[in-house]
């Protein structure tokens, strides 16, 4: 999520600012004991632990069949509703906090928009989406590629002109022999016209010049009073003789739209409208001629305002005119500036307004329009709780409750914490309590509402629902903080460490790794504690600690004078140990400290990004990567940062291409390393696994330190195993480990099992596990090589230590089936499918069910699996199964 929704308590102004200095002195060995009773309740008050915010999300209780739902929509509505069920579907992997299906979804929703103005709306929020992404389309641009979401779109070929729109009758109406020409005159001036042409424009004056009117019989005609300046009328003649405006200036185009909407010439009025639409090019632009566009109802420089307005979203929000136009603006004006994108347009500008303020006044009025503009059960009940979580920020609580009625009366089981939150804070916990008891017993029960309920409670009630949410819900981060803040102050300082580590090892939460580094403070392991705020750091340059009065940066710089001060080669000999240990947080800090020196930034920010996606933190890594690219010391090392930038955004063809570019400058272990990565990734024909060989032979050729060496030795061994050249691939894993890069130790097991040899794998994988600080995997790897009740162990483990791994349930699941116990297996998939959308899981119990003959449920969720991935070829062989079993 961009913004973390701070909960009440953070935001309780403190009558006593922060000093840092007066916890954490300069000199070291001065910090507090925790033994000490003043000390603990000092700690006691730097450990505190917000309640969860109410989220403005759509989170339905069963967000599968919503999907699937959606899904069967889309395959049956016309082409003018698609683009709203992508909306919609986006709004639910939003509530499930996935970014890459939310961007996804909204790019479905853009390549299927029926109008310009959604295709405007849609192209502007994927461009919000990927602010930071702009080095991407530049580098594409220079590879001749144009990505069309980063580009404004051509209004004008959108808006097919009015084929409707013709000339008038050449025909005379009563046959009179009037002149060839007719003289208007403004004014003292006069401007001769062809009466035939200008008849042509519209009905108005075909009647006028044609007609029975005295004029038209008249050679001279007076237009003083029609507010059109002579300019303006000899425009129009030139315009009646070649269809063409294209050297008259914006201020005359103005006059002469409002002047052929008033004596309805279409074609005039189009022909203006578009050539005004060309001359919006600024924020100043587009509001001088919305109002306009909007008065004269002109559709393409509507559209062409809107789009120069959306494109400077978040900024523009900061301009109270452009705030205003969207706020006050009515149904009829809306419909010409949005057609009948009215509710994805509020949906884009309430998202965008509540990440930058979600208290703001700005928020709150797009989402009253939201709430207004509404059209059905889904979007009222989104708008409604929506609008319901900005007021309780606002602390408008009679306001807020209204609205959270609302939404629960819509369908939203989730407003029903937004109620449980209002009554607490009317002093009502036992209402609170009741709230939610009443949906547990009703719904099939989610985390986040025993998560909710233990707010209410004390005692062992509290720590009962805890435990309830984290064994439904693992990913909610509350009940870790909360369990690890009560074990402090119960001076069980260590407990409190293995609680918050429980979720470090799978979910890197900043406001967790704020927690540990109070714990460390506490512990006077200044140490950690500076691990944890540089990693902090790393993930967040801006983020605040202490409920958002201090910067991470500054304690980070009062900690660090407790730390002894590493030299570059203690720093390069620390990285390598962590780097082999497989502890990517302390190396994260390894490389935040080295950055601060003279060293070459561009490779450390290089390897910063490489440890940001093993943490999966693709933003953070796209960062770093970012970064390298501007420090690069020399075009060969530019290009192969260029590559890697353009490979992990999936454009593979263009990363490789730099990584050639880059070799054709400079023989260099990473451009080689990028080009083997690239093509053994482009390419689905076997016969290029020589070429990867030779490019990796060739990258190893080159100078680097081991720890890259490693990762290509490593990869090489990988080619080899495929190609089915053991021996070799062996020798590459042993030369792996020699220069410790520990993950060899996977691929050699590999060549054990391959060998037949399963113990000797199993005891390669239990080596890798006892070496890697992060070891979920491994221990994921060695159940493949252990007997069954080995292997039940170690899936076990690796759901303690990493509950989104999905295979451990596949696996679990599976074993159910064949042991027929079907419910079990499908309950086994149900517990995982509950907090984490996988193709995988939905696709193995698709199948279960179809085993059952429950032919509804397989339907279900092959849809919903669809949802996540349209074009999955089992998935849909499955669908097309089931189908044909559908009564």
């Amino acid at each position: 999520m961009r913004t973390f929704f701070t909960a009440e308590s953070c935001k309780e102004a403190h009558p006593n600012a922060l000093n840092p200095q007066s916890w954490l002195q300069v000199e070291r060995g001065k910090l507090p004991k925790l033994s000490s009773k003043s000390s603990s309740t000092s700690i006691e008050s730097l450990i505190k632990v917000p309640q969860p915010p109410i989220l403005p999300f759509f989170k339905p209780v069963e967000y599968v069949e919503v999907l699937a739902q959606i899904h069967e929509e889309l395959e049956l509505c016309p082409p003018q509703e698609q683009s709203n069920l992508f909306l919609l579907q986006y709004q639910v992997f939003r509530g499930l906090g996935d970014v890459k299906l939310m961007r996804r979804s909204l790019q479905s929703a853009w390549q299927r928009a029926n109008t310009v103005h959604e295709k405007i709306i849609f192209g502007a929020w994927l461009k919000y989406e990927k602010q930071g992404e702009e080095l991407v389309a530049q580098l594409l641009t220079a590879c001749g590629k144009c990505e069309k979401e980063f580009g404004p779109i051509d209004v004008e070929s959108h808006t097919p002109f009015d084929k409707k729109v013709s000339s008038q009758d050449r025909v005379s109406m009563n046959g009179n022999h009037t002149s060839q020409y007719v003289t208007f005159t403004i004014g003292d001036e006069k401007i001769v016209c062809d009466r035939q042409k200008i008849s042509e424009l519209s009905a108005p004056f075909h009647a006028m010049l044609k007609g029975c009117f005295r004029e038209s019989f008249s050679e001279t005609i007076d237009l003083s009073e029609n507010n059109i300046s002579p300019s303006g009328m000899r425009a129009i003649s030139y315009f009646s003789l070649t269809g063409s405006l294209l050297d008259v200036p914006p201020n005359l185009l103005v006059e002469i739209l409002v002047f052929a909407n008033k004596y309805c010439c279409e074609r005039l009025k189009q022909a203006c409208d578009r050539r005004l639409a060309s001359f919006v090019s600024s924020r100043q632009d587009a509001l001088e001629l919305m109002e306009y566009a909007v008065d004269q109802n002109s559709v393409v420089l509507a559209a062409s305002c809107l789009q120069v307005l959306l494109r400077d979203i978040p900024n523009c929000l900061s301009d109270n005119r452009v705030v205003e136009l969207f706020i006050h603006a009515n149904r009829r004006q809306l419909a010409v500036m949005v057609g009948p994108g009215i509710f994805a347009l509020f949906c884009f500008l309430s998202e965008v307004s509540m990440n930058l303020n979600s208290s703001s006044d700005t928020a709150a009025h797009f989402l009253e329009r939201l709430v207004d503009f509404a059209e059905n059960d889904k979007q009222r009940l989104l708008a409604f709780h929506q609008l319901g979580s900005v007021r309780l920020s606002r602390k408008e609580y009679d306001e807020a409750y209204g609205l959270f009625e609302r939404a629960v009366n819509a369908g939203h089981i989730y407003s029903v914490a937004g109620l449980a939150r209002l009554d607490s804070i009317k002093g009502e916990k036992l209402l609170s309590v009741e709230k939610i008891s009443s949906v547990i017993s009703s719904v099939t029960p989610l985390g986040w509402m025993y998560q909710e309920r233990s707010l209410y409670y004390d005692g062992d009630l509290r720590w009962k629902d805890l435990e309830k949410a984290t064994e439904l819900d693992p990913t909610l981060v509350y009940p870790y903080m909360c369990r690890a803040a009560s074990l402090m102050r119960t001076e069980n300082v260590q407990g409190a460490l293995a609680e918050i580590n429980r979720i470090l090892g799978f979910k890197l939460s900043l406001e967790c790794l704020e927690l540990r580094f109070f714990i460390y403070l506490a512990l006077e392991d200044y140490k950690a504690a500076l691990r944890d705020v540089q990693a902090i750091l790393t993930l967040c340059p801006h983020y605040r600690m202490f409920e958002g009065r201090v910067a991470a940066s500054q304690l980070c710089t009062l900690v660090r004078e407790h730390v002894e001060h590493w030299t570059t080669a203690d720093c390069w000999a620390r990285l390598y140990d962590c780097w082999s240990a497989v502890d990517d947080i302390e190396s994260l800090s390894v490389i935040y400290q080295m950055l601060e020196s003279d060293a070459a930034k561009g490779v450390l920010y290089f390897r910063q990004s490489l440890l940001l996606l093993r943490l999966n933190c693709p933003e953070a890594a796209m960062r770093s990567l970012q970064l390298a690219w501007q420090h690069a010391s020399s075009e060969n090392e530019r290009l192969v940062y260029e590559g890697w930038i353009l490979y992990d955004t999936g454009h593979c063809e263009e990363g490789l291409q730099k990584a050639e570019e880059s070799i054709s400058i400079k023989r260099s272990f990473e451009a080689y390393f990028l080009k083997a990565y690239a093509l053994a990734d482009s390419s689905v024909d076997s016969s290029c696994s020589s070429t990867v060989i030779s490019l990796l032979e060739d990258a190893l050729r080159c100078p680097s330190d081991n720890l890259r060496k490693g990762q290509a030795l490593n990869n090489l061994g990988s080619v080899y195993v495929d190609f089915g050249k053991l021996d070799l691939a062996e020798d590459c894993y042993i030369k792996a480990l020699k220069i410790q890069h520990t993950r060899a130790h996977q691929g050699l097991a590999r060549v054990h099992f391959l060998k037949n040899d399963k113990a000797a794998a199993y005891k390669e994988m239990t080596n890798l596990i006892e070496k890697a600080r992060n070891n979920a995997s491994a221990y994921e790897k060695r159940s493949e090589y252990g007997d069954r009740e080995l292997t039940k162990a170690d899936l076990e483990m690796v759901t303690r230590l990493d509950p989104l791994r999905v295979y451990p349930y596949r696996y679990r699941a599976a074993v159910l089936m064949d042991n027929h116990k079907e419910e079990e297996a499908i309950a086994e998939l149900s517990r995982a499918i509950a907090f984490k959308a996988d193709l995988h899981l939905l696709h193995l119990r698709a199948a279960f069910h179809e085993h059952k003959g429950d032919v509804l449920g397989a339907l279900r969720d092959c849809r919903a699996a669809l949802s996540v991935d349209p074009n999955h070829q089992k998935m849909l062989e499955l669908q097309c199964r089931v189908n044909s079993h559908e009564p």
